[in-house]
């Protein structure tokens, strides 16, 4: 199983590429472009700080990212359009940060990127945009195998443990590792790390739908995982909470749903009153109506 990550971070000021970066924009490019027809800009396309989602990226997934990251293109917003690609990174690094040490307690790093986009008539007012710092924070799309929980060391999914809470004076967040590809990255206007975007200086170098629908997800889990327990409560109140919890948490959407039909008939049952929405008709009798309960 794969987790899809969308994480944001930011733009360094582009200018005319060197020799040695144009070659490598000519492995790229369908023929061999002049300097002077290209811009380049560096990327901070993310770090392995825990970021506002209560997620980071160990340094060694992001040296796993630096290799998939070439040849990706950039757009906007995560549109998977070929008309929202503007420009394409050609190659990366893995930048050391002396001094500074995350939350995580790991020395700071992060994944430059090289990028290049045609100086034209279309592309000029972006150019502007970025010389300007206005178009500054940027957001990858990747792939990693799992996500593990800082606490427990078990898959964040299904260990119970939630992001963003403290355990014993422990912070909850997720280790991002394994990565497995790399889609695209994109302009954004709000990053979930904070310091990803453009970059200031160059070397002589789905608020996105997937993001959205993967939040949507999320959420949606949370919610049923959260009234599975309370129906499992109502419908049998020995039912130990912290057990229910756990057993939730392993649980996926199919699970959940059929468990939740099950406690509500039970409180329903219970309450001396079928569902809320019935398709019997009045000619069933009551032993076929139970057994609608039955698992």
């Amino acid at each position: 199983m794969s987790v899809e990550i969308l994480k944001e971070a930011g733009v360094l000021r582009g200018g005319t590429p060197g020799a040695e970066d144009l070659a490598l924009i000519h492995a790229l490019s369908r023929r061999a472009l002049q300097a002077d027809e290209v811009y380049t800009f560096c990327v901070r396309l993310c770090d392995n700080e825990i970021d506002r989602d209560y997620e980071r990226f160990p340094g060694q997934t992001l040296e796993e990212l630096a290799a998939l990251f070439v040849g990706k293109s950039g757009g906007f917003d995560h549109q998977w359009s070929a008309l929202s690609q503007v420009a394409r990174i050609y190659r990366t690094e893995l930048v050391r940060e002396p001094g500074i040490q995350t939350g995580a307690g790991e020395p700071g790093c992060f994944l430059k990127g090289y990028a290049y986009m045609l100086r034209n008539e279309k592309n000029q007012s972006l150019i502007e945009e970025i010389e300007g710092g206005i178009k500054k924070e940027v957001s990858v799309g990747c792939a990693v195998e799992q996500a593990v929980c800082s606490v427990c060391g078990g898959d964040m999914d299904s260990c119970g443990h939630v992001k963003g809470q403290t355990y014993d004076g422990r912070l909850c967040w997720a280790e991002l590792v394994g990565a497995r590809d790399a889609y695209e990255w994109s302009f954004v206007a709000v990053p979930a790390q904070r310091r990803a975007g453009v970059l200031k200086g160059l070397r002589g170098g789905a608020g996105a739908q997937l993001e959205y629908e993967a939040a949507l997800g999320r959420k949606y889990l949370a919610g049923l995982r959260s009234e599975v327990v309370r129906l499992g409560r109502l419908a049998d109140p020995g039912l130990d909470r912290a057990l229910l919890v756990k057993i939730a948490g392993r649980l996926e959407e199919p699970e959940l749903a059929a468990l939740k039909e099950c406690y509500e008939g039970r409180v329903a049952q219970s309450l001396g009153g079928g569902p809320q929405l019935s398709y019997q008709t009045a000619g069933q009798e009551t032993e076929a109506q139970d057994g609608a309960f039955l698992i």
